[in-house]
């Protein structure tokens, strides 16, 4: 993709955070977004900000758990836009503890959001950019600890290992239609995932822990959602699967894949060389 002029993008969990700040910076570089979000009042500010700077923004109230929500999510910007070339699969919760303590509707909701969330954002958008046959990129929104899995972070880490996945095998399938895909794998972002709870319905028990500790923003390591912003939508130029934003999880990742690779070593020289 060689810009965003002209273009259409929709954003799930966009009415804060990575997804706000994601659908500032395309707006601003000529996009025209639809935001889709869970939270109503926030997603009517949200779009409200973006308007008051004379930017092309609209909004869809969208659980992404729902299919249907999604597909109307798909619906309505292919009306209001015309055309769609970004689809930014960003909305996520957390929950942390040990995963001796997760309850089967923890590993529901986190699932249910992280993982089916994006496969649903694949299956109402993918077949309509290729159909619109004019190429496009989609967008994920994983973590770290789709990477690297984190002590404390079971489900989180189950669920974003898949999105992961799922972005890589897309981004070969997809290659020969002129989809590029990327997907976003920071650690600490300042936003307000501590507190998703807050979104967490009866049907999984309601809201029951804080999910993760909510990073000041201002601490060490933390990074702030526009830079992040501004390095997702230069991957989505550049066609950048991995989209890497702090350099402290590089030595992580490296040590992981060079555990994986050692096992080979070890297991022949055990005898087993098959």
């Amino acid at each position: 993709m060689d810009g965003f002029e002209g273009r259409g993008a929709v954003i799930t969990g966009g009415a804060s955070g990575i997804g706000f700040a994601t659908a500032s910076e395309l707006a601003r570089r000529g996009a025209a977004v639809v935001l889709g979000d869970v939270e109503g009042p926030a997603l009517e500010q949200a779009v409200a900000r973006l308007r008051a700077e004379g930017l092309d923004a609209h909004g869809v109230v969208c659980d992404v758990r729902h299919l249907d929500d999604v597909i109307h999510l798909a619906d309505e910007a292919f009306r209001l836009l015309g055309r769609v070339h970004v689809v930014f699969n960003n909305a996520g919760v957390a929950v942390a503890g040990p995963i001796a303590q997760m309850s089967h509707d923890d590993w529901r909701w986190v699932i249910d959001v992280d993982l089916w969330g994006p496969i649903h954002g694949v299956e109402a958008f993918l077949p309509r950019l290729l159909e619109q046959g004019e190429g496009g990129h989609m967008v994920f929104t994983s973590s770290f600890a789709g990477l690297v899995s984190n002590v404390g972070l079971g489900p989180y880490s189950v669920a974003k290992y898949g999105v992961v996945a799922l972005a890589e095998a897309l981004a070969r399938e997809a290659k020969a239609n002129d989809i590029g895909v990327s997907v976003l794998c920071p650690m600490l972002v300042g936003t307000n995932i501590g507190d998703s709870e807050r979104n967490r319905s009866t049907d999984y028990g309601g809201p029951v822990r804080q999910a993760v500790p909510t990073p000041d923003t201002a601490g060490e390591g933390v990074l702030d959602a526009d830079a992040v912003a501004g390095l997702t939508v230069e991957a989505i130029l550049a066609n950048r699967l991995y989209v890497l934003p702090h350099q402290a999880s590089r030595g992580s990742i490296r040590r992981r894949f060079e555990r994986i690779d050692r096992t080979f070593d070890e297991q022949a020289a055990h005898g087993w060389d098959y």
